[in-house]
């Protein structure tokens, strides 16, 4: 080999490093792209909701968005996906909430305002501060039912699967963080980077709740390959592939129709 060829692999493998290097140090930034604080004199909460402050157990205050069940009717939490906020969360919730259903908008640490950093610990921290808030209202975790889209199936799997909520709910979900990575840079060693996991499909073996699996057939961001996988790890899942739809199925009315036709179901 010559040495025109050994400086030009030797710079090839150097420039590799540094963007390993970058995205190592740079990933939660990448995976947690949170949305800034509302501008002066907007609502802290979507229209019709109260705001709420939830007290996590490493002390930070985060606010959320709260409107009470009609008698007789669940409380759903919501937690949405990695760019997204409450904002987006009372869209794809709306009709849920027209039906009577209390909605508990989660939102997460560092994202719209939020003090704190987003991790995978921290959102399962913030996820358990929403149930503790629920039960200090009155309202038991058996009578809420998680819905988590996209990144907020790993929060929603990580809680149903500690403790006994009467449902789960995955929109657009993944089988783990790192599925998902090495599906889009299969030339990353990303199995080794990620520091979060979010490993869904090992946690739904313990989660006793019905299971929904909603998931597109269009979505190029997570294929619907993981969505048959988490409802095949599920001891009591039902997995509704929704045609033509992609990664943002949860702002469909389609969704909010097949999750309500599944709430029906689980009514007592």
């Amino acid at each position: 080999m010559t040495k025109v060829a050994l400086a030009a692999l030797g710079l090839i493998a150097g420039l590799y490093l540094v963007v390993l290097v970058a995205l190592a140090v740079a990933q939660r930034s990448l995976i947690y792209p949170a949305p800034p604080a509302p501008g002066a004199g907007a609502s802290a909460v979507p229209p019709g909701f109260t705001s709420i402050a939830l007290e996590t157990a490493d002390g930070l205050s985060l606010h959320a968005a709260y409107r009470a069940a009609v008698l007789g009717r669940q409380t759903l939490v919501f937690f949405h996906g990695n760019g997204s906020s409450i904002d987006e969360s009372a869209v794809a919730t709306d009709q849920l909430g027209a039906r009577g259903y209390g909605l508990l908008l989660v939102e997460y640490r560092g994202y719209r305002g939020n003090p704190g950093k987003p991790s995978e610990a921290g959102l399962y921290a913030d996820g358990r501060a929403a149930l503790a808030w629920l039960g200090m209202h009155g309202v038991a975790t058996q009578r809420t039912v998680l819905i988590g889209n996209s990144l907020g199936s790993g929060v929603a799997t990580e809680l149903a699967a500690r403790m006994p909520v009467a449902g789960l709910v995955l929109i657009s979900g993944f089988t783990s963080l790192p599925d998902v990575a090495a599906g889009h840079y299969p030339w990353l060693p990303v199995r080794l980077m990620l520091r979060d996991r979010f490993d869904n499909r090992a946690k739904l073996a313990k989660v006793a709740a019905p299971v929904l699996v909603l998931h597109g057939t269009a979505d190029t961001l997570i294929p619907a390959d993981q969505g048959r996988a988490l409802a095949a790890a599920a001891p009591h899942a039902t997995l509704e592939l929704v045609s033509g739809y992609g990664h943002e199925l949860a702002f469909e009315p389609e969704a909010q129709t097949r999750t309500l036709a599944w709430l029906q179901r689980l009514q007592p």
